[in-house]
Order: structure tokens, then C-alpha cells, then sequence
């Protein structure tokens, strides 16, 4: 760390968790080899599920489309190896449930070079052709939301984005993903950066990156192609500064409102893997079928940033990296907003940033709750200043319709700074989750 970093921009609270990135954040990507079947779910993003467009039995090459989108909000599927379709059912999803997947077996003696696509200009297509063309992308948030990129593209009439901020902050511990792909993929962020500009109307950018990444921002500054107005501003070190809100708040001191949109406070908010996504495939008429994923943790004997066809098995993509089966948890994404893995038989998806592996000896076990002392350590850690101790105690009364209405549950985005650093060790985001999913069944009665 620079002796400036006091004098960083950052937002109000937030926590400082161990970064323990030190075992993947110097490694080059390497490229994960093909398992022998995938699965590809219809629904590796927020909205609607795609849909299928290919029969059981089919042939498909690699980057070839397999499913169209279900709606605006919804993305299309592509072929992400050579093979065969062999069935298409219902399976085992991320979220507990069972949601229509392809199948795919792949042909052994296939190159799997991508087969699929053709250079276009986009230098010619309007900004709704843009919106239009991201979408055929299949291109997602690629920092764990998996918001179809394209739906942020499509600036809200009467909205005006005057300034598109890049995330390549990457604050959650262990995840180093980021990191790569600023490192080694820059034109394509750029590229991206050039195309998002064009399709919202903003007049210049701003890539944040954490001050621990300065070879990521030396490296950015660089690649700034002469005449593309885009700045990259170091930001110190803290948790959640990745989230859109905080960074918005950081870099250009405004308040996305409550409720609101970015485009509300003139902004939008892109990842840089996103943006480098959309640099790399929108030029050639391609969809996304693989992504850089973090593969770290103690129960790991060769972490690192992998890039793995989307649909891998988890087993699969941890074996290559060392796993021996000890395990006692497996994180999906971060630890401090990922979500345990249920099964290990689970595919590789578009949201998915790093898989975190930990074994028996490096958990700890559960700790005793307590009561609530008032000390205000959450109200303090808040980045929403909202009242984690006051929604902690209606949420155990069952009162979740106050939670919404009086103590603003909504604007919490489950970023587990309360949670980190209760002394009582209330399980707060747990509880605000569960208040959430109430007050949604509560409003489609």
C-alpha cells in the first residue's frame, strides 16, 4: 500500500476483512481442459429462463446458439463445447430448486475451436442495435449479480448517463479474477468500455480499482487508447467498494436513491470481466461461453485463475485444481456473499466468480448466539446506514412488512458487514433474507 491511502476516495463505514489473495493474485489464467459431459442450465441469470431451440440427439459446435432468450430481460444460451445434445430435463439449480438444463456430451476427438460467428461493424449500429447485439451475446454481470448487460444498456426515457464507472475494485477475500483480466485482457476493457459509452450516451468513464492492484491500474492507464475519455482512479481498500452504490458514492460523490436506478444518479455500473466480455465477442458476433473463474482456498493444491467452459462440473473443475474430496465447505463466490455449494455435481455457470474450497481443520464450528448488547458495531459497519441491530430484532418478531416500510429492508444489499462484525453472532443477513423472501410472497397474494 501507497503512505497516501488515507487520502484515497472510498465511501462512509464498511468493514476490513482479511484479503487472502496472496496465492492466486500473481498467477497468469490458465485454460481448464473440457470435461467429458456439461450441463448448461437455461437460467444463469436474473430474469426470465431462455429457451431451448435445439432437439435431444442434435449436434452442436462449439459457440453455437442453443437457446434464445425468454423475454427482454433474458439471455441466449450458447454450444460451449463440440458434441451432442443429449437430453433436455429438469435438474438440480444453485438455489435449492430444479430448472430446465441442456445436456451436452462432448465429442472426444473434436478441436473445440470455436466454430461459430462472423466479424460485424459495430461502428455502424445505432444504440438500440447495440442493446440488441449485447443481448445476442449472452453476456451477463460477470461480478456475481448476472444481470443481463444489455437491460443496463437500455438508459430508461427521460434518464441521461453522463458517466459510466467500471468495477474492478474486487473486494470480496479471495477472488483475484478481476485482477487477471485487468492484467492481461486491457484492450478488451477498453473496447468494451468504448461500446457501453456509445450505447448509454456517457461522455467518459471511470475504471475504480483497490488500491492493492496498482499493477492493475498501471497496467490501465496504459491501454487508454488516445482520445477515449476514461480515467482510472486507485480507491482505498475496503469492503463492499465493489458494489454500485459504494462506488458511485466513492468516485463521483452521488447517492444512487433509494429504490432507484444508477442511471437516476447519471451512471452506469459495469464489472471489468463484463466489459472485457463484450470488447472480445460483440466484434465477432459470438456468445459467451467460458469465463475466468478464482479456484482458491486451503483445500486446494493448485489455486489459481482458471478459464472454464461454462457448464463444467464443479467436481470436475476442482479436481484439475488439486482437490482431494477433504472438504468441508465449498463457497460459491466469495465468503463474505458467496453461497455454500449443495452438491458438487453442479455446473459451472455465468455468475459463478471463484469457488473458494475449505477443509474440516480451517472452519470453525458454529458459534453461540447471544443476545443483541446495543453496542452498534453494525449501525457502524453499515455501508447503507441502515439499522442492522433494530431490523435484526423484527425480523425475529416475524415483523418483516415494519422491516420494509419503517427500517428500508429493500435497500440492503446482503453485503454481510453486520453479520462480520457482531459480537453476539447474530446471524443478521440470515434473517434479513428470510424477511425479504416473506415480504415477496407477501406482495404476489
Amino acid at each position: 500500500m501507497s503512505a497516501n491511502s488515507a487520502a484515497l476516495k472510498t465511501f462512509p463505514h464498511g468493514v476490513h476483512p482479511r484479503e487472502c489473495k496472496e496465492s492466486t493474485e500473481a498467477k497468469a489464467t490458465r485454460r481448464l481442459p473440457f470435461a467429458d459431459e456439461m450441463r448448461i442450465p437455461l437460467s444463469q441469470h436474473l430474469g426470465a429462463p431462455a429457451k431451448p431451440i435445439v432437439r435431444e440427439g442434435q449436434e452442436v459446435v462449439r459457440g453455437e446458439p442453443i437457446a434464445e432468450p425468454g423475454g427482454f430481460v433474458s439471455v441466449p444460451m450458447h454450444a460451449p463445447a463440440t458434441g451432442v445434445v443429449e437430453r433436455i430435463a429438469l435438474a438440480p439449480d444453485h438455489r435449492g430448486g430444479m430448472s430446465p438444463s441442456i445436456f451436452l456430451r462432448l465429442y472426444p476427438s473434436a478441436s473445440q475451436e470455436i466454430l461459430y460467428g462472423a466479424p460485424q461493424d459495430i461502428d455502424g449500429l445505432s444504440p438500440k442495435e447495440l442493446v440488441s447485439a449485447v443481448q445476442a451475446t449472452g453476456v451477463v454481470g460477470l461480478g456475481g449479480a448476472a444481470f443481463p448487460t444489455h437491460v443496463k444498456l437500455a438508459v430508461p426515457e427521460g434518464k441521461h448517463v453522463d458517466t459510466v464507472i467500471a468495477n474492478g475494485c474486487e473486494c470480496e477475500p479471495y477472488l483475484t479474477t478481476d485482477h487477471r483480466v485487468m492484467l492481461e485482457q486491457p484492450g478488451h476493457i477498453m473496447d468494451g468500455l468504448r461500446i457501453v459509452m456509445r450505447a448509454v450516451g456517457a461522455e467518459r468513464a471511470i475504471i475504480g480499482v483497490e488500491e492493492n492492484k496498482l499493477d492493475a491500474v498501471e497496467k490501465l492507464r496504459e491501454s487508454v487508447p488516445a482520445g477515449l475519455p476514461v480515467t482510472v482512479e486507485p480507491l482505498r481498500v475496503k469492503y463492499p467498494q465493489g458494489a454500485e452504490k459504494m462506488l458511485a458514492k466513492a468516485l463521483l460523490g452521488r447517492e444512487i436513491p433509494s429504490g432507484g436506478l444508477p442511471a437516476d444518479a447519471g451512471v452506469a455500473v459495469f464489472n471489468v470481466a463484463t466489459l472485457a466480455q463484450v470488447g472480445d465477442l460483440l466484434p465477432k458476433h459470438q456468445g459467451l461461453i467460458e469465463r475466468v473463474v478464482t479456484l482458491t482456498g486451503p483445500g486446494l493444491a493448485r489455486p489459481g485463475n482458471y478459464l472454464i467452459a461454462l457448464g463444467t462440473p464443479l467436481r470436475f473443475a476442482l479436481e484439475q485444481a488439486g482437490f482431494d474430496g477433504h472438504v468441508s465447505q465449498v463457497i460459491l463466490g466469495g465468503p463474505m456473499m458467496g453461497a455454500t455449494a449443495a452438491s458438487l455435481d453442479l455446473p459451472l455457470t455465468k455468475g459463478i466468480t471463484g469457488i473458494v474450497v475449505m477443509r474440516p481443520e480451517d472452519v470453525l464450528p458454529p458459534k453461540k448466539i447471544y443476545p443483541c448488547i446495543k453496542c452498534g458495531a453494525c449501525l457502524e459497519a453499515c455501508p447503507m446506514r441502515l439499522n442492522p441491530s433494530r431490523l435484526g430484532v423484527l425480523a425475529r418478531k416475524g415483523m418483516f412488512q415494519e422491516m420494509d416500510e419503517r427500517f428500508h429492508l429493500r435497500d440492503c444489499f446482503e453485503c454481510g458487514c453486520c453479520s462480520y462484525v457482531c459480537p453476539a453472532n447474530i446471524p443478521l443477513v440470515q434473517h434479513f433474507r428470510i424477511a425479504k423472501a416473506q415480504n415477496r410472497k407477501r406482495s404476489v397474494k
